[in-house]
């Protein structure tokens, strides 16, 4: 049975709810009204509560003297940084009448997103255990062979697909192009840390935490994806708000919001902390 504390049932059913919402928005087959935008604001309420309640409860793993702690603090960080960049981006929405900012000052909330949620799960990786994995020959191989085989298909989703073959398209903005590529670049070393540690650290992971992990692990991997699509959407000029890359961008960020909360409270001494 998966246990849950009470904040991951409240964001879950906020969660479900938002799924309901996008339905409903697809049905009614609006790209533009108050309710497209309202969505759109509205899953960015999920990492920005979820980031600051994460950073606060970091000190039950000891703060920064504890892999756990910075884990907890820096995943924290990064989807709460995710969260203010997605209120800027409504402040356009609904104040500037600009559906699209991109690439304008949210930026300086998503783009520092990445990196810290990534460290975050860097720590992650020590807490559980991934370095007990390294001590097979299997493991190693693991370990040198997915990065590249995580690239190559970065590579087809990226630059072949989103792109169209083409780095720096004409007459589009180079700061675009920039975000174009960081952004799921930073989400592909995410990816690869999370594919590392389900790969190397199954029994590791620790016991009652683990659906945490996983949940923190899964929800990179759709992040990945979902930077992919908007990449894209914006390239081809097909991006919305609550389109269906808004719905991967929600379940990503709800899937490792879900997870770093069930470390809210310390169940079991369970995990390597050092």
């Amino acid at each position: 049975m998966i246990q849950t504390n009470i904040l991951q049932k409240v964001f879950f059913w906020f969660f479900a709810l938002l799924v309901v919402f996008w339905v409903v928005i697809q049905i009614q087959g609006t790209t533009d009204s108050f309710n497209n935008y309202l969505y759109s604001f509205l899953f960015g309420l999920i990492p920005l509560f979820a980031g600051l309640i994460s950073m606060l409860r970091s000190g039950v793993w000891g703060w920064f003297k504890s892999a756990i702690g910075k884990a907890v603090f820096f995943i924290g960080l990064g989807i709460f940084l995710w969260g203010c960049g997605e209120t800027i981006w409504s402040y356009y929405n609904f104040f500037l009448d600009v559906p699209a900012p991109y690439p304008s000052w949210a930026d300086l909330g998503f783009a520092p997103s990445i990196f810290f949620y990534g460290l975050g799960t860097a720590y992650l990786a020590r807490a559980a255990g991934t370095k007990f994995g390294l001590r097979n020959t299997t493991a190693k191989i693991f370990l040198i062979v997915s990065p590249f085989v995580i690239l190559i298909a970065s590579y087809y989703l990226l630059i072949v697909v989103a792109r169209q073959g083409v780095v720096v398209p004409e007459g589009e903005p180079l700061l675009k192009a920039f975000f174009d590529i960081v952004y799921p670049l930073g989400d592909f070393v995410g990816l690869t840390i999370a594919i590392i540690i389900s790969g190397l650290s199954f029994k590791y992971l620790g016991g009652i935490y683990k659906i945490d992990v996983y949940s923190i692990l899964a929800g990179l991997g759709v992040m990945f994806v979902a930077d992919a699509v908007f990449s894209y959407n914006t390239t081809v000029g097909t991006f919305y708000n609550a389109s269906f890359g808004d719905l991967l961008l929600t379940t990503g960020l709800f899937l490792i919001s879900f997870g770093v909360l069930g470390f809210y409270n310390l169940k079991e001494k369970d995990l390597p902390t050092r």
